[in-house]
């Protein structure tokens, strides 16, 4: 299993377990059902700009939306759009990576958001943590361009080691 399904497959279950859709999330502005969409609008941004067709945009419910437009991801991407290379943002790389390290590390982060709107923030594994720590290294200064990441908050030495990401991303 790619690092993306396994973080879309518990994005999954963060989105079932919502409730309550218009509850604020630590992304400022924006509600529960927010996250489920920048979710969705992004990744189908990047789906469209890679010429891979999802089809029409999901309405219905977030739950509804997020999981019609994860089974379209799964009907399109196989092994061959996977290992397909193209000039990304940061040089030479592939859907694969693409997804693993950028839009896995999405549904990690927003999976945390969306828990933590509804008061049940999601546990980090040592997987997630160590690809959001080799993405940091990635993303470098960009990490805090406008709209990626607000500025690092402070947390004691001995946080642990989610806490510290978190604190990264100027989450608290």
């Amino acid at each position: 299993m790619t690092f993306y399904d396994d973080a879309a497959d518990r994005f999954t279950a963060t989105v079932s377990a919502t409730s309550d859709w218009s509850a604020a999330s630590p992304c400022e502005g924006w509600t529960a059902a927010d996250l489920v969409d920048h979710v969705v609008d992004t990744e189908r941004d990047y789906f469209t700009r890679s010429d891979l067709e999802l089809g029409d945009r999901p309405s219905g419910s977030p739950e509804e939306v997020w999981a019609a437009h994860l089974a379209a991801v799964r009907d399109v991407v196989d092994d061959d759009v996977r290992a397909r290379e193209y000039d990304g943002f940061f040089g030479r790389t592939t859907i694969g990576a693409t997804l693993d390290d950028f839009y896995g590390f999405d549904l990690v982060v927003h999976g945390w958001d969306l828990g933590s709107s509804q008061g049940s923030p999601t546990t980090f594994t040592e997987a997630d943590m160590d690809a959001l720590d080799q993405a940091f290294v990635g993303f470098g200064d960009h990490a805090y361009d406008e709209g990626v990441f607000r500025q690092p908050v402070d947390v004691p030495d001995d946080a642990d080691r989610q806490t510290k990401i978190l604190a990264r991303m100027g989450r608290s």
